[in-house]
């Protein structure tokens, strides 16, 4: 059977399947983002992609609700946010303005964002496992991927009652780690909700807890010190059992009979430099760089604010990788002596 009603008409022919190509080409640029953020991660995840919104199953069963199920709009964690492993021991509440993630002794659970970023300010309300959480590990942390990524860390590492959870920080550039601050908080994070933030700019990293600096990563690629600006980021979160090491060096077991343990997310917030892996390049890619709202992209810690810093740290700091002779008896980088 012929295409076309005239094999005269060759300038129809021509031109046909130009069009077809331009109308795929306007249809995949539309696309691309959203199919790149939904199958970027999919060999991490147990579960499949959250919907734009929620279902909320009715308490009868499927057989006999014969009424509408009851979609909930998105709220801030649907948007942003995707529950990425762990079954259904992640969850998302409260129209989308709470989250949680739950640790049994057959998995733990994780989330995600669903954007990349190259450079971010992330803010996020976080209550940490109560009561006895030896051997559980809270992450909330900035990651590219493959093996020479960047990462930028909090980890929470649970005590047993009464002891206080570790909080500690590392700072990954091309693979490269070792670059751990661990800290006692002056309160209790699982009592209530406090405020974690990371800041990653081109000048610097700097860790925040309630708004108050307690670490200071600079760039200093002009040392030779490497510096992640290179790759883009996803937020990351987890709750999982590293009674292996977490807490006491391993020797606080974790008690499963107080299991499931749950860690609680809510206000999450930030600004940052969206990246396209289609045009491979971010939203901040200008010049020059759109300045309205954007005062993090050029923040760092003045003199006055890295006094208070090194204040708090001699106070709240329990291990410095810089004053570690023992792991680094050649010495460690020349990041240190500027600390």
């Amino acid at each position: 059977m012929a295409l076309f009603p005239s094999r005269n008409s060759s300038r129809s022919r021509s031109s046909l399947p130009f069009l077809v190509i331009l109308l795929i080409a306007v249809f995949f640029v539309l696309k691309v983002d959203v199919m790149i953020s939904q199958s970027f991660s999919s060999a991490r995840r147990n579960l499949e992609n959250i919907p734009n919104g929620i279902v909320v199953n009715s308490d009868k069963s499927p057989e006999h609700d014969e009424s509408p199920p009851t979609v909930i709009e998105n709220g801030t964690f649907h948007k942003h946010i995707m529950v990425s492993w762990g079954d259904d021991r992640g969850k998302i509440l409260e129209k989308g303005e709470l989250l949680t993630l739950s640790l049994d002794k057959k998995s733990g659970s994780g989330f995600q964002s669903r954007k990349e970023y190259q450079f971010a300010k992330i803010n996020m309300q976080i209550k940490l496992v109560p009561g006895n959480a030896a051997g559980t590990v809270t992450t909330f942390y900035l990651s590219s991927q493959g093996n020479k990524h960047d990462e930028i860390d909090f980890e929470f590492l649970g005590n047993s009652t009464g002891n206080p959870y570790t909080l500690h920080t590392n700072v990954f550039s091309l693979g490269k780690g070792m670059r751990e601050q661990q800290f006692f908080l002056w309160f209790d994070p699982t009592a209530d909700y406090h405020t974690y933030s990371i800041l990653w700019n081109p000048k610097c990293i700097i860790f925040f807890v309630d708004g108050i600096p307690i670490r200071e990563y600079r760039n200093l690629e002009r040392m030779g010190v490497s510096f992640p600006q290179y790759q883009p980021m996803r937020l990351y979160s987890s709750l999982w059992n590293a009674d292996d090491w977490a807490t006491q060096g391993g020797r606080v077991k974790t008690n499963w009979k107080l299991a499931p343990f749950v860690a609680s997310y809510r206000n999450f917030t930030y600004e940052g430099c969206i990246y396209s892996r289609f045009t491979s390049s971010s939203s901040c890619d200008t010049d020059p760089p759109p300045s309205t709202g954007n005062a993090w992209l050029t923040y760092e810690l003045d003199k006055r604010s890295r006094i208070r810093m090194k204040a708090l740290q001699k106070k709240h700091m329990i291990y410095d990788y810089c004053k570690d002779k023992w792991r680094f008896p050649k010495g460690t980088g020349p990041e240190c002596k500027l600390l």
